[in-house]
């Protein structure tokens, strides 16, 4: 047995153990433990910083692009967000336990489906050092036990948030082993956990597609995914222009390097005021590829070839194309998009409506920006990640993706004839 496959080994066992003492914590020992995790995230402020640095010049040394320094990098701000998320997903209902329905047959059987907890998931990342706090959060919460591994980029962060959080489910006495990280960089480690069938009941990647297409393709255990974010925005005819340009300017360029990007402008040929909108993106700093019809609008456009419809930038960079009202646009869609979130832009209802249930998206929008497509955002506190495919879970996954159910049934001395 190699050393990786001994570490994820050891893991998955301690990980199992914690997880069937998680079965007895009640809610309050889950939301206590959370609590005092963002007590021990605050009070950490300063090594958490200082760790987060040391990462920041490694991956400056290492040239990786700003998109992956944005997701890398913690200041003061973004600590307080990570802590308040941990308190926000502490203050939110436990699923568990949770009658999904419940029905009585003819013979007084009481049937009833119950939420609980999948198990000892595997989270796999990059980058973002949050997810550390976000995943162990969701993964407690919901009565799971949680083996992270994050990205080598990050480590130094991920260590320093883990000892914050491991030290808030220590602090109110519950399984220690419930959240464990991954501490060495050896990829070799991602393919043991990919490969622990009977340890980890679930693995959940969050990462860049070649990470994501190797867990998908090596994984023995169930995937919950998306691969790409190649999400576009359709500017309907009857869009309200000021709105348009809000929207597709935010969709691109309030963050770049997040998965709820627009990565697609879709314009229809009808709408009055392209020029301004394309302007409007060039001016903020976003370079424009676009087919023969948007080259007219602006000398700054640069011309798409077949590739850029299927790019997932993570830059300022966006295709447009224009297209021939919401049958073509959807068409496009079909064919280039990746089932994460794909937004309209209209002041007509009912084509709204034709989009929203002819789109096959995790997410579909109306007249709001794709950058909202994120699980705080959604109200759930924090995310795991979000699924495009078509498991229990799609969209933002959270508190209710992380359960499955089980039957329960109640009788009063039934047997079967």
């Amino acid at each position: 047995m190699t050393d990786s496959i001994q570490l994820i080994t050891d893991m998955g066992q301690k990980a199992r153990a914690a997880f069937t003492m998680l079965a007895g914590a009640t809610d309050a020992q889950k939301s206590d433990a959370l609590n005092a995790a963002a007590k021990h995230l605050r009070a950490s402020q300063t090594a958490i910083l200082a760790a987060n640095q040391r990462d920041m010049e490694s991956a400056r040394d290492r040239k990786l692009s700003d998109a992956m320094l944005d997701r890398l990098m913690i200041d003061e701000g973004r600590l307080e967000a990570i802590a308040s998320a941990v308190e926000h997903v502490a203050k939110l209902p436990d699923p568990v336990g949770q009658v999904i329905d419940r029905s009585e047959r003819p013979n007084g059987l009481v049937m009833e489906r119950i939420r609980v907890p999948l198990g000892v998931i595997g989270i796999i990342y990059e980058s973002r050092p949050n997810v550390t706090a976000d995943a162990a959060a969701l993964a407690l919460r919901s009565g799971n036990a949680v083996i992270l591994r994050g990205g080598s980029e990050a480590i130094e962060s991920n260590r320093a948030i883990f000892d914050a959080m491991k030290a808030g489910v220590v602090e109110v006495g519950l399984a220690e082993h419930a959240i464990q990280l991954v501490q060495t960089t050896d990829r070799a480690a991602v393919g043991a956990m990919l490969k622990a069938t009977g340890l980890i009941d679930i693995i959940i990647p969050r990462g860049g597609k070649s990470l994501v297409k190797r867990v998908q393709d090596e994984a023995r255990v169930p995937v919950l995914a998306h691969l790409d974010g190649i999400n576009h925005t359709y500017i309907g005819k009857d869009a309200d222009p000021d709105k348009a340009v809000a929207i597709a300017v935010n969709a691109k360029m309030r963050r770049t390097g997040i998965c709820g990007a627009m990565e697609t402008l879709l314009i229809d040929q009808d709408y009055p005021a392209p020029g301004p909108l394309v302007r409007a993106l060039i001016d903020a700093g976003c370079e424009v590829r676009g087919d023969d019809s948007v080259l007219e609008l602006d000398e700054r456009i640069v011309s798409a070839d077949a590739a850029d419809w299927d790019t997932e930038y993570l830059a300022p960079i966006v295709a447009v194309a224009m297209v021939n009202g919401l049958d073509e646009a959807l068409e496009h869609i079909a064919e280039h998009g990746s089932h994460h979130t794909d937004v309209i832009v209209t002041e007509d209802a009912a084509i709204a409506e034709k989009f929203i249930q002819r789109a096959d998206s995790a997410i579909v929008m109306h007249n709001a920006s794709s950058q909202f497509a994120d699980g705080g955002e959604f109200g759930l506190g924090a995310e795991i990640g979000i699924s495009t495919g078509r498991m229990h879970a799609r969209g933002p996954v959270a508190l209710e993706g992380l359960t499955t159910y089980k039957w329960v049934v109640r009788g009063t001395g039934q047997v079967r004839p």
